[in-house]
């Protein structure tokens, strides 16, 4: 009796599974379009994955010249590019156009391009160093300087034993 109730349940739970599950279809148009980082900034190198692009094509946007897409080995009908952002592209949200197999397909907003980085600077926004970071870095130095003479005092007098 146990048995039988059991098989049921388990039955029951697999058509219900495989009446839920989506169909397996060849999918000859592209889909899903990827592209990470999310958020980059000018300059940066976008990488950009395409499922259903099985021979490979070409991704286009106003914020990168257009990249060739290469099918990726081991993934089924997908192919991947890499594009670089131009250095004078406008901060902002922008879309990828994907060409695959003669079908095109456009994922608004795929990524964001932000403004240049301050480099050289360190992230400071203070111009040298303030009396806080001299007096710590006047004490390290103090430290290290008793430090080394205490140690070479000690190595002097183990010599004369």
């Amino acid at each position: 009796m146990r048995n039988t109730r059991a098989l049921a349940v388990a039955g029951a739970a697999v058509a219900a599974l495989g009446l839920s599950a989506p169909a397996a279809t060849a999918w000859d148009s592209p889909r899903n379009i990827v592209a990470l980082p999310s958020v980059i900034a000018r300059g940066g190198q976008l990488t950009i994955t395409v499922d259903g692009c099985r021979h490979g094509g070409t991704a286009t946007s106003n914020a990168f010249s257009p990249t060739r897409l290469s099918p990726v080995r081991g993934a089924n009908e997908t192919a991947r590019g890499t594009a670089t952002i131009h250095n004078n592209a406008r901060p902002g949200s922008y879309d990828i156009t994907v060409d695959c197999n003669g079908r095109r397909m456009t994922k608004p907003h795929a990524f964001t391009v932000i403004g240049g980085v301050r480099g050289g600077i360190g992230g400071s926004s203070t111009t040298g160093a303030t009396p806080t970071d001299m007096a710590i870095g006047g004490g390290l130095v103090a430290a290290a300087v008793v430090g080394g003479g205490v140690f070479w005092m000690r190595r002097r007098a183990e010599r004369r034993i």
